[in-house]
């Protein structure tokens, strides 16, 4: 039975229960046409993906702000992401138009949360028009978008943080990022690790992950690749330097928090003052209260291999004040490394290039 107060609370309860979070309005035109994804991605080529929007509306969702579109392969963790100003349904579909005119692989299928900026007729009729199969996860489930909602935080959060960026340049200077520096370093350099099998031991449950590959090899393991896209990426790979990258997102990350609106982004607070500049930057920060990580921290997949210790040498030794710079120059004149100025006869170097060989067969 009931209590008199129940009884008086029940519609507020009922609507506060009901009460969406975040910043997705859900979309009830196309639920029906459009079908849920039930079971778990199986997929052994590249091609079908998931896709999801980040706000970048700091403490306040009123007006018009910025919103990062992130597409995210399930087979090889392929990423590309285009920001855009607002969610509306055709800035939607215009950017991932773009988006998939310069994948490596032709996409097969799309999957999203429940959105309007997805759930209309301008996605459907796009997809329908280039043969991608479109299809949503269940309503306020986000597990079903596991993938990509591990891309917002890696490739989105790390980087911009939570603030407010609601102008036409940060969009222009965000997207000029994600086109180019971002882009490569991410899916050329960054390798990961997929599950192959639990393993049930007694009461505990053993993962197994196969070796870590960037997604570039994974695409290049595949056949679904395209032969155009794939050649440029193999003749640019040689003229890349991975530390060179990074210190050149670095210098574009600067502008776009210059950029932020500060008065509707989170205040920083007293204990977190003095790391300020570290919030800013991709080199020492890690969790919510910075920005991004730093180098080392993305290869945390290679822990307890050869090439992880390589990458954490060489980062600590690039960065280090104790490695003087004239010995540097004296011992790396005509034959010195690219990368950070180790000799070419310098075994770590020899790895180091050995890792970011992309030759023809995608092998490391």
């Amino acid at each position: 039975m009931l209590g008199k107060r129940d009884r008086r609370l029940r519609a507020q309860k009922s609507e506060r229960k009901r009460r969406v979070y975040g910043r997705t309005k859900p979309g009830s035109l196309l639920k029906h046409p459009i079908p849920v994804k039930t079971d778990s991605w199986d997929v052994t080529s590249p091609g079908f993906s998931e896709i999801d929007l980040v706000a970048h509306c700091g403490n306040s969702g009123e007006g018009e702000f910025a919103h990062t579109l992130n597409l995210s392969d399930i087979h090889s963790g392929w990423t590309e992401s285009r920001a855009l100003l607002g969610k509306s349904q055709v800035a939607v579909q215009q950017a991932l138009d773009e988006i998939e005119g310069v994948l490596p692989f032709r996409l097969l299928g799309v999957d999203s949360d429940n959105g309007s900026e997805f759930i209309n007729w301008h996605l459907k009729r796009w997809c329908e028009q280039k043969q991608i199969q479109l299809t949503r996860g269940r309503p306020y489930k986000k597990d079903d978008n596991a993938q990509v909602e591990q891309k917002n935080w890696t490739h989105v959060r790390k980087l911009l943080g939570w603030e407010r960026y609601d102008s036409t340049a940060v969009v222009e200077a965000s997207n000029d990022l994600y086109r180019h520096e971002l882009r490569l370093w991410m899916n050329l350099y960054l390798p990961s690790v997929k599950l192959v099998k639990k393993v049930r031991v007694g009461s505990k449950v053993r993962r197994v992950y196969d070796a870590a590959q960037t997604p570039l090899q994974r695409v290049l393991a595949g056949a679904q690749a395209k032969p155009e896209r794939v050649a440029e990426l193999k003749k640019l790979c040689p003229s890349l330097e991975p530390f060179q990258l990074g210190k050149l997102i670095d210098e574009k990350l600067q502008p776009i928090y210059d950029m932020a609106n500060r008065r509707l982004s989170p205040k920083v607070t007293a204990e977190n003052h003095a790391g300020e500049e570290t919030q800013r930057g991709r080199r020492n920060g890690c969790g919510k209260a910075a920005a991004t990580a730093g180098l080392r921290l993305h290869f945390q997949c290679l822990d307890d291999r050869t090439q992880g210790y390589i990458f954490k040498w060489l980062d600590t030794r690039r960065t280090s004040a104790k490695w003087p710079r004239a010995r540097q120059n004296r011992s790396n004149v005509g034959r010195g490394g690219p990368y950070t100025g180790l000799p070419a006869s310098c075994p770590a170097y020899s790895c180091l290039l050995l890792k970011f060989d992309c030759n023809e067969s995608g092998a490391t």
